[in-house]
């Protein structure tokens, strides 16, 4: 199948004075969470509210900071998302791509806005009875 990336800006909303950066991210739709590198965080200026644990593939697991808010523009969509610093890329995980309404292509390799809801993010939601 191979690795899908897909081409995104992130921004600091607290910060609208400082560049956006643009990035080209793996997608990974087994993965839950935003994922940047530190040297984004740092030139975003992103706080660091937390410190997560995590775990990966091997078992190891580790504290890494976790930041916020971010925007995460996809085309025309957008989300503000808090991330994880980590890795040496960046990794667009399933909460981002789910609140903008991405899909992805495994066949075609690539990321896009999901054609049944082409002009709005769409999303599934519980009723509530009154």
């Amino acid at each position: 199948m191979g690795h899908v990336f897909a081409e995104v800006e992130l921004s600091n909303p607290r910060h609208s004075d400082l560049s956006p950066v643009r990035a080209n991210a793996l997608a990974d739709t087994g993965a839950l969470m935003l994922c940047i590198p530190e040297h984004i965080a740092n030139q975003l200026q992103l706080e660091t509210e937390s410190l997560r644990e995590v775990s990966v593939a091997d078992g190891l697991s580790s504290n890494v900071p976790y930041v916020g808010p971010i925007k995460v523009s996809f085309g025309k969509r957008f989300c503000y998302v808090g991330a994880l610093v980590l890795g040496d890329e960046v990794l667009l995980g399933a909460i981002p791509m789910e609140d903008m309404d991405l899909v992805v292509n495994p066949g075609r390799r690539e990321i896009s806005v999901d054609p049944s809801s082409p002009n709005i993010p769409h999303a599934r939601v519980k009723g509530v009875n009154s």
